[in-house]
């Protein structure tokens, strides 16, 4: 357990130290908020990667793996084809909106009321789902070293606000590459383990059809098989549709806008669109096998809901000594990957879209000088941090908190909704501005029915039932909507009109922004990934058999030949550089 201390200490030092080196690179609010438009692709592909999963991914969706075999993976698709989509057309035309946050993209295809209604919304709802977010994660962290959960909450959100504080949006990709190479190694490995302790693809198969498992791991299960129908035809339908929505709609904007143009916007999708499958792939296997090898010593264990734990029991049976540090620092990175982006957004639209308007109705210039965007940017993250850790400490200390209840209730209600005018506004060109409001509102009907019949018989919707009916009643609205267009005032189809020919308008980056930064970014990570690979090779020390060894040596292997692989890039682009001079 000593040695599972150190290897999360030295984790927890890294990422702040990350924040301090690429603060340099911050010089004014877009700097600070989308990287300035100056982000590579390929640093932009493993944030998509690292923002897109949680440690939920390696507990309750490793439970489902675990119960339900294959049929999970649904998710995963879901999002990979999203990805191949944005990879298509739908980055480049998030990127060529120019603008800084989603609430900017908003204002621009529908109202200034659209803007801070999305912009209050978003601020009041986000440091309390990730407060949640890092309350979970201490929760596990607490049971796992048997610290407080307090102090868990602390010290880990210290942590992301330090280092969001001082860099920025490119502290929190920065770390996010990082720890995208140390969770992409560490489970690859446990995958591999895995599937030699199984005995191979041909021995792993064999026990879809063992009578124990049969039913449980068909693709599509009976209805009624699992708990509200959980995994039959229309679940995976339901969900692959949601799934997929939330990632073509105007709400996956700010995933695009760091980058240099359209062209990098696609390629950076593409790059997430593969890491995603192939963590899909690596990531549910080790709990079938869980499934398989150790059902009744998992199904044993004294605590709530044990296939939870399927994931990190199995590869605390496979990884050897030392590495279960690793696992844990990996499980970690999935969550605090999520938080920082999120509170990196909340910083940009209450910096960039909420203090301008006040400052407008105060009569005062909505123009900041690029210093003070700056230290607004940093108070602002420290503010919006300090909720969230003050939240977290609340959900420890008090599980029937109302603020708990009421953000549950809330985000149930309205989560689903409010994306669903986001799609629309992308996908239907001529619907009025005051449309946003219509949409969503049809689409609350069914949510808040499906809430009154929870309360009041006990019983509500399935979530795939109240899917397909916010689905059906946002076309209606949006039906009801569209014939108003025509009578929608001159000025506002102009800026519709004006939208949607910047959106399909290639980023002239030279023009438009100038300043490149790719070889600060190659040179910095690949010598932060080469330190990292050093780093874990110290656990070579640690008493292994020379499997145990192979072990460490992979997972070091492969963060430090990324770096490698990134210096030399650094070194190309030297070179570049200087024939252009």
């Amino acid at each position: 357990m000593i040695l599972e201390y150190v290897t999360l200490a030295a984790y927890l030092i890294l990422l702040p130290l990350l924040g301090v080196v690429f603060s340099k690179f911050n010089n004014n609010l877009s700097d600070f908020v989308r990287g300035g438009g100056q982000v590579a692709w390929w640093l932009t592909g493993s944030s998509i990667l690292m923002a897109g999963i949680s440690a939920f991914t390696f507990t309750g969706n490793a439970s489902a793996a675990f119960e339900a075999g294959p049929t999970v993976l649904v998710i995963y698709a879901a999002n990979v084809t999203a990805l191949l989509l944005c990879g298509l057309f739908l980055g480049a035309w998030f990127r060529q909106t120019r603008a800084y946050t989603l609430t900017d993209v908003v204002r621009q295809r529908f109202s200034p009321a659209v803007e801070q209604f999305s912009a209050y919304t978003s601020i009041m709802l986000g440091p309390v789902g990730a407060a949640i977010q890092l309350w979970a994660l201490c929760v596990f962290a607490s049971g796992t070293f048997g610290v407080p959960v307090q102090w868990c909450i602390v010290v880990i959100g210290s942590v992301v606000v330090l280092y969001s504080t001082t860099g920025g949006k490119w502290a929190v990709m920065a770390t996010d590459f990082v720890q995208s190479l140390i969770l992409l190694s560490i489970t690859i490995l446990v995958a591999v383990l895995c599937y030699v302790k199984i005995g191979g693809l041909g021995e792993f198969f064999s026990y879809f059809s063992k009578p124990e498992v049969a039913e449980d791991f068909k693709f599509v299960k009976e209805a009624g098989a699992f708990d509200d129908d959980k995994f039959s035809m229309k679940w995976i339908v339901v969900i692959f549709c949601m799934t997929i929505y939330h990632q073509i709609s105007l709400t996956s904007v700010d995933r695009f806008l760091v980058v240099k143009d359209g062209k990098e916007a696609s390629k950076a999708a593409y790059l997430g669109a593969a890491l995603m499958a192939v963590g899909a792939l690596i990531w549910f296997f080790p709990p079938m096998v869980a499934r398989f090898l150790y059902s009744e010593e998992i199904m044993a264990q004294a605590v709530d809901n044990p296939a939870n734990t399927s994931y990190a029991f199995i590869a605390n049976k496979v990884l050897p000594n030392g590495l279960m540090g690793i696992m844990i620092a990996a499980m970690f990175a999935a969550t605090m990957s999520s938080m920082d982006s999120g509170l990196n957004r909340q910083v940009g639209i209450f910096a960039r879209n909420v203090v301008p308007r006040l400052r407008e109705l105060f009569g005062a210039k909505p123009e900041m000088a690029p210093k003070t965007e700056i230290l607004l940017c940093k108070l602002t993250t420290i503010g919006i941090g300090g909720l969230v850790l003050f939240y977290s400490i609340l959900f420890s200390l008090n599980k029937e908190l109302a603020l708990f209840d009421a953000y549950l209730m809330i985000n149930s209600i309205i989560g689903i909704p409010l994306v669903f005018p986001m799609l629309v506004g992308l996908w239907v060109k001529k619907i009025p501005s005051w449309s946003y409001f219509v949409i969503f509102g049809f689409c609350l009907i069914p949510s808040a029915y499906s809430f009154y019949l929870s309360e009041t018989t006990g019983d509500g919707m399935t979530i795939q039932s109240r899917a397909m009916w916010i689905f059906i009643f946002g076309a209606v609205g949006t039906l009801c909507s569209m014939p108003f267009y025509k009578r929608s005032p001159a000025a506002y189809k102009e800026r519709v009109e004006a939208f949607w020919t910047m959106v399909r308008t290639p980023v002239d980056f030279e023009k438009e922004i100038g300043e490149s930064k790719n070889r600060s970014q190659l040179l910095l990570l690949g010598r932060s990934s080469v330190g990292v690979g050093l780093a874990i090779l110290l656990l070579m020390l640690v008493p292994n058999d020379w499997v145990g060894r192979l072990c460490v040596l992979f997972v070091s292997g492969f963060c430090g030949s990324f770096g490698l692989l990134l210096l030399w890039a650094a070194r190309v682009e030297r070179k570049r550089e200087e024939s252009r001079s």
